[in-house]
Formats: C-alpha cells, structure tokens, sequence
C-alpha cells in the first residue's frame, strides 16, 4: 500500500529489518529451546504423535490414534512431525518439540511480515513483525503449545492466502491458490475452529460482489464469481487432503468433522474454577468480559494501543468509497480475522480458562492492523520534519523494548507476562491464573537436584526418593528424573513438589528450591522428611 513510499527509509531497508527480526528470533530460539518444560498436554500428546505414525506405518490397521483419548478430535499434524524429528535427530522427544514449536512460530512471524506488507507497505510489514516477536503471549506459546500456536500459524498463512487471493480476484495465480489450499488444509487440519475463516470471507466477498455489479451488472458479476469458485476448487481438494493425512479421522465420515465442532462447543470436562479478579469462577461460567480484559492486559501497552488504533483504521479505510478496492477487501479479510473471534465468543459463550491461549490465533492478524496503524503514524510524523519522526521512532523502541526486557526476565515463563495495566506479573499474580500448565517444575526440579547434590544428600540404597507434587505429574516425572518417585499422597514423603498457584498450600517446611520471577514464587520444592504434611492441596484464596 502507499503508506510506506513516503516514510524516508528504503523499502528494501525495511525488509531487511523484518527478515532480521526473524533470524534474531530464531538465533534466541536455538540457543533457548532446551530451556522450556513440559505443561499438562505435552506427555498425551507425545503419545498421540507415535500413535498417529503408528497408523500409517502399518498401513492404517493400527487405529488407537482414532479413539485415543479425546485427541483424534484434533489434527495431529505437529505430533507426528515431533515424532520424526526425535527419530531423527539426536535430541530426544520432548527437546524436538520444542525445537519444533519454535519453527512453526517463526513461520508464523514470517507470514505475519508478508500479510503487513501487503496490508500496509514495507514499514507496516516491519513493525507487524516487531510486534509480533516481542509479543511474550505469543513468543512463550510458539514454544510450548502443541494445539493453539500451530493453529495460530495455520490461520495467519491462511489469512495471507486469503488476501493474496481477493486482492487478485477473481483469477487469482497459481502460487496464491495454492497457498490458499495449503492454509485452509493446515488450519482445518489442527482444529476444526479453522472453518471460522470462511466468516473472514462475506465481507470481502460482498464488497466484490457489489462492486461489480454497480460497474457490470448482477448477472456478470454472478459469472465472474462463479469463476472464482471454480479456480479455487484445486485448492479446496488439496486442503481436503491435507486436513486428512493430520487428521484422519477427519474423513472415516463426512460428518465427524461436524462431530468434531459438536463437541467442542459444549465444555467436555468436568468444570472447575480458575481465578478472575481475585475470584474463582467456573470456567462454564467466565463472564464475557473475559476474553477483552485478558486481551487488554496480557500484551504489550504499544501492541494494545496500536492494534486497537489499527482496528479502527482499517475500518475507516474499507469505508472509505476512495479506498481502492484491492486495498479494501484485504482490510476487511484481517478485519474479520480480528473481530469475527470476539464476535462468536460473546454469542456462543463458550467455557474460558487457561488466559487467551485458545485465542492466540488472533495475535498474528492483530499485529498485522497495529504495524498499518503504526506506519501510517510514522508517515504522518515523518511529514512534520525529523524531529517528530525521531521522537515517534524511540517511543516505538521504547514500547517494544519494554516487553523484549520483560521476557527476558522472566525466561523461560514468557507465557504468564501481563502488562503494566494489571501491574505486571507481581500485581496480577493475586488476580488470575500465571503458570497454569505448570512450567515451572523444570528450573525447580533442576534446582533441587543440584541443592540435593550441594548439600551431600544421597538417595537411600534401597529406593528411590518419595516426591509429592501438586501440580502436573508427567511434566514433573520428567523433569525429576528416575531417582524420584512421584505421589499425590505426601503422607511419609521425602520432598514435596508444588506450583505456586492457588490451589497448591504454601507449606512451613524447609524450601530446597524455589522459581521466582519478579518476586512472584512459581514452584518451590520442600524439605518434608520426617514432618506430617496432610495435603499439598489448600482452599483458594478469599475474594
């Protein structure tokens, strides 16, 4: 778009910045990756990639991968690519999964900058990226999450695909339809909510639509549609197939799919309480307020206020008559991509709980408004003379920087940062939910191990230590390592093990290890021997 060709830094420069962006990104990642522990679904979902390979080595006659647990209702397609790279590469499984959490996230990043650029010209696609990467929900995700970042990615080439698409409607290249087709394929692939593109699609389509009927008539607009849809066929039979080899339960029926929906749209677990504003509340019954104040105080204060300028932005623009059309119909695509999410949560009403993470799909799409509202704010600047561009161009650094620090300090928790608006992580550690899939058992387990060490405290001969946890048990195991053994029951334990969450008693023991972060303990370990510990488990906090 034209909002960059008056910014006075080359295009190419620009460019550059956001593919440097990225390497800095994936140069952290590889040097970092080893750091994160494992949440609650890592261990189920393991075993859900070795299933999935099993299916097809055996030529679809093993087929535990079609029942297991409730995860055939999902693409299994980051899974089974964890499984080959641990057989491939000397790692092991859990580390090749978080190597390969920070791939898919950086494709993520790259499908961010190329979606901005067309959005909003090359200062826009840089500053998307920026955002983006300094962006601790997202960056702590890409690592750790097994379903919501690879569905985050898939939706944002997805939403690439689909401005490449509109905006060279209605005979799209080859390369855009297929883009189109690997997207689609890859979303409805990892979760079946990726339909929910095809709501991105009505406001565009209808302001096509009616273009070409005001300048050529209904009738030649209907052809021209319906030409549309006939080159995009191609493309919806690849994204069948590729929705089938991630999820092949997806096809053994028409209508699992539909299944699949039916099922997720009702809460499938037996409900329990997280922490809202200091209260419990039912996740069935999180008042819709939850996902906008989440929103608002878990990203970055620049993403917050150029992402919300971005919405209105690009809503000015698509109703604009003097906005060009190609222009127009991408707005509305990364509009949709934004809104649609809230717009069907506030409806539905679905069960909310574990923060945003089943919403950071939304991430991508919103740092692609807020880099076209944050280039057109450089722009207008930059014609008031090189002082105003200077002062714009360190408040950006500064509200980028902000972010990058906190995350850092926080290494490898990235995930449970809050902005400055909750007080940051110390002022809504008491408020809502922080490391809620337990996260930070690995840097306690490590540290215990080596106070142990330290302290020249040996493992009896004849058994292993008892270890009660409260908290995730595999995740624990793991990390512990086999000279633990793991209980609930810390009745005669040797240790005890707990996150520093709500429902885990803060004991008067003597503390072997402890993981604090901005003086906010997330796990300490215990010194339990010889002391009568009833329970690990304690009542929540009074609101």
């Amino acid at each position: 778009m034209s909002s960059a060709r008056r910014f006075p830094i080359p295009e190419s420069l620009l460019d550059a910045a956001a593919v440097g962006t990225i390497a800095f990104v994936a140069l952290v990642a590889l040097l970092t990756f080893r750091d994160y522990g494992l949440g609650w679904d890592d261990f189920t979902h393991s075993q859900m990639g070795e299933l999935l390979l099993g299916f097809y080595r055996s030529g679809f006659e093993d087929r535990r991968a079609l029942s297991f647990v409730n995860l055939y209702l999902y693409g299994g397609g980051f899974d089974m690519a964890a499984a080959l790279i641990a057989k491939a590469l000397p790692l092991g499984l859990f580390a090749a999964r978080r190597l390969l959490g920070a791939i898919v996230g950086l494709v993520g990043l790259g499908a961010t900058w190329r979606a901005a650029r067309r959005l909003g010209g090359a200062l826009a696609g840089a500053l998307a990226t920026g955002l983006l990467a300094a962006c601790p929900l997202y960056y702590g995700h890409m690592f750790i999450n097994a379903k919501d970042a690879p569905f985050a990615v898939a939706m944002a080439v997805l939403l690439l695909a689909l401005i490449r698409v509109y905006q060279d409607y209605p005979r799209p290249p080859w390369a855009s339809r297929l883009l189109f087709g690997v997207g689609l394929g890859l979303a409805l692939g990892t979760r079946i909510l990726g339909g929910m593109a095809a709501l991105y699609a009505i406001a565009p389509q209808a302001c096509l639509l009616r273009a070409d009927a005001a300048a050529e008539g209904f009738a030649r607009a209907a052809r021209r549609f319906g030409r549309f849809v006939l080159r995009l066929l191609p493309a919806l039979v690849l994204a069948y197939a590729l929705m089938a080899l991630l999820w092949p339960w997806s096809v053994l029926s028409p209508l699992n799919p539909l299944r699949a929906a039916l099922y997720f749209d009702r809460f499938f677990e037996t409900p329990w309480k997280e922490l809202y504003f200091g209260a419990l509340v039912a996740v069935p019954e999180m008042p819709w307020s939850y996902l906008p104040t989440l929103f608002a105080l878990k990203l970055p204060e620049l993403f917050v206020l150029l992402g919300l300028c971005g919405i209105g932005l690009a809503a000015y623009r698509a109703a604009r008559r003097t906005t060009p059309l190609r222009e127009r119909t991408a707005l509305l695509v990364v509009l949709g991509a934004v809104l649609v999410p809230f717009l069907v949560t506030l409806v539905t009403r679905p069960a909310l709980y574990n923060g945003v993470r089943h919403f950071v799909f939304v991430l991508p799409p919103l740092a692609m408004l807020a880099g076209v509202a944050g280039a057109a704010a450089l722009d207008w600047l930059a014609r008031r003379g090189v002082a105003a561009l200077a002062l714009g161009g360190a408040v950006l650094a500064a509200g980028l920087a902000l972010p990058v620090g906190e995350m850092v300090r926080l290494h490898p928790l990235e995930y449970v940062s809050f902005n400055r608006l909750a007080g940051g992580v110390p002022g809504a550690s008491r408020l809502f939910m922080l490391d809620y899939w337990g996260l930070a058992f690995k840097p306690a387990a490590e540290e215990l191990r080596r106070e142990l060490a330290r302290r020249g405290i040996r493992k009896p001969a004849d058994r292993a230590w008892k270890i009660a946890v409260c908290g995730p048990h595999p995740p624990a195991r793991v990390a512990l390592g086999p000279d633990f053994e793991l209980t609930w029951d810390s009745v005669g334990a040797d240790f005890a093990l707990t996150l520093g969450i709500f429902y885990c008693r803060s004991l008067d023991a003597p503390v072997l290890a402890e993981v604090k972060r901005e003086g906010v303990v997330f796990a300490r370990a215990y010194d339990i021997r010889g002391m009568t510990v009833p329970t690990l488990l304690s009542l929540p906090p009074p609101k």
